[in-house]
């Protein structure tokens, strides 16, 4: 079955992260780069075992997976990348760089440098937009699928096309990012503080860092290369036949809880939901226990 529909992706202002895990892998990941068609992606590596590839979502880079990887590294080879305009990833300006099948081509390539045949796929916001998308277009290659805090684009579509005036306010900021100034809105201290405001200052200064070398300007065309796509009527999308696991923290202001209606309708295989009230947009630092927890047992449940 398939509907006319876009993956699309949300991004939350909020200030509202947890504390992390005692250990760190900042220190134990080994730092990788593949070459896209030019574009250099930057990955990192830690533990051995089946792949779980994770993808970050706006505004993110690798480091916010540091609790599952710390949780996961003594089962499964952990793989999280910056996506492009991201860290250390390469930054090219145009909109035309940041088209959906460019930005999932970033995550083949990083898949292809593994060199594994299948990996478990893991995003989250933008990441999680992305990780649906690919696994709908790459079935073979995803052996189980793990989204946070995105809904299914069926879903999202669903309560966007039926918002609230509530709802719609939260979504206007997709429209405002198509400014080509909207960039100079941000700032590495400002995004610093709403991602990471709650976390210790080592952790905090990795993320300024992290910000310092990124370009908001690329973040922002993500949603500026994808609003022709939406305007058009969207994409196809399939179903899925793969094991699905969803986090959803219901505080999230952007990603509206509404939109996880039926999603058990589009996934041909198991489907798992944990929703957790106590959360928000961030759910995987925010709720990094029970996340790393039920992650590790449904992922080595599954063959």
């Amino acid at each position: 079955m398939y509907s006319k529909i876009l993956l699309f992706p949300l991004i939350a202002f909020a200030f509202c992260v947890g504390p992390i895990a005692s250990a760190d892998v900042f220190d134990e990941v080994e730092h990788h780069t593949t070459n896209n068609d030019g574009v250099n992606i930057h990955y990192v590596t830690v533990g051995e075992g089946p792949v779980v590839l994770f993808v970050h979502g706006f505004p993110d880079f690798w480091y916010t997976w540091r609790n599952q990887m710390e949780g996961l590294k003594g089962n499964f080879k952990c793989v999280a990348m910056d996506t492009r305009a991201y860290n250390k990833s390469d930054k090219p300006e145009g909109v035309e760089n940041y088209k959906l099948d460019i930005l999932l081509s970033d995550i083949g390539a990083v898949i292809k440098d593994l060199g594994v045949d299948t990996v478990s796929l893991a995003g989250h916001d933008w990441g999680g937009a992305l990780a649906w998308r690919y696994a709908m277009m790459n079935q073979t290659q995803i052996d189980k699928l793990v989204i946070f805090n995105l809904t299914h684009p069926n879903g999202y579509m669903a309560v966007r096309n039926n918002a609230t005036p509530a709802q719609e306010a939260n979504m206007a900021y997709i429209k405002r990012f198509q400014d080509p100034d909207a960039h100079k809105m941000f700032s590495a201290k400002l995004v610093t503080g709403m991602v990471a405001g709650k976390e210790s200052a080592e952790v905090q200064a990795r993320y300024l860092e992290a910000f310092e070398n990124s370009s908001f300007d690329g973040m922002l065309n993500y949603y500026r290369a994808v609003w022709p796509v939406l305007q058009a009527g969207g994409l196809e999308v399939p179903d899925l036949d793969m094991p699905v696991l969803q986090f959803h923290g219901l505080k999230d202001t952007a990603v509206d809880k509404d939109g996880l209606r039926d999603t058990w309708n589009w996934i041909t295989q198991d489907y798992t939901l944990v929703t957790i009230p106590t959360a928000g947009h961030w759910v995987q630092t925010e709720a990094a226990d029970m996340v790393t927890t039920t992650m590790k047992w449904w992922l080595k449940s599954r063959p």
